[in-house]
């Protein structure tokens, strides 16, 4: 099995690395620390998987998730992230990805999800089935931050977590006059006119820690 591990973080990709050696068969893994080198190694070789973490430093894992199942609509994508379900993992699997895990679950999670993945079938935990099927029942009545778009609601949990738009800026790579248009934007899509607003509502749905 050919697999790639993107994460920032060194340490994180050596420990998936060696519960990833566990899977019968072989495994030949590549490690990609960023969203450029994802994408540039994913068109120089074919993967039968990729774990993607949605925190990279110069792209948002959604972002990098669209760019490669663009590139390959077969590619399996499992999402590894330290974001809880509630907050990314409806949005994922709508992008394309086979299956949603945190970085708190346990290994043999991690193995029954690459296999299930691999062999072409969506991974969803038990607690992430129940939402989507709540999700099913609210479509007529959906929350207001499903109408955001993804980058909108990126800026809409940091924006609720405490970070000025100067902060945000620097962690997505965006000038503070774009970030502060999404805000806007934010603001106007969830009928609401501070920060405060939104804080109060990520928190009531779960959207943030």
């Amino acid at each position: 099995m050919k697999v790639l591990i993107a994460d920032d973080h060194a340490v994180v990709r050596k420990g998936l690395i060696q519960i990833i050696s566990e899977l019968p068969g072989g495994v030949d893994v590549e490690e990609a620390c960023c969203g450029k080198d994802v994408v540039q190694k994913t068109q120089k070789r074919l993967f039968d998987v990729v774990v993607l973490d949605i925190s990279l430093p110069d792209r948002s894992g959604l972002d990098i998730l669209k760019d490669l199942k663009s590139l390959n609509p077969k590619l399996p994508v499992l999402i590894l992230s330290v974001h809880p379900e509630e907050q990314y993992a409806v949005r994922a699997l709508r992008a394309g990805a086979s299956g949603y895990l945190t970085k708190e679950s346990a290994p043999e999670e991690l193995l029954k999800a690459l296999r299930m993945v691999v062999h072409g079938r969506k991974y969803i935990s038990a607690s992430l089935a129940e939402k989507l099927a709540s999700l099913l029942d609210e479509r007529a009545d959906s929350p207001r931050h499903e109408s955001l778009s993804d980058r909108e609601y990126q800026i809409l949990c940091l924006l609720a977590q405490g970070k000025t738009v100067s902060q945000i800026a620097g962690d997505l790579h965006l000038s503070p006059k774009t970030v502060s248009t999404y805000r806007v934007r934010v603001l106007l899509k969830m009928n609401m006119k501070s920060n405060a607003e939104l804080t109060h509502y990520a928190f009531k749905h779960g959207l943030v820690d």
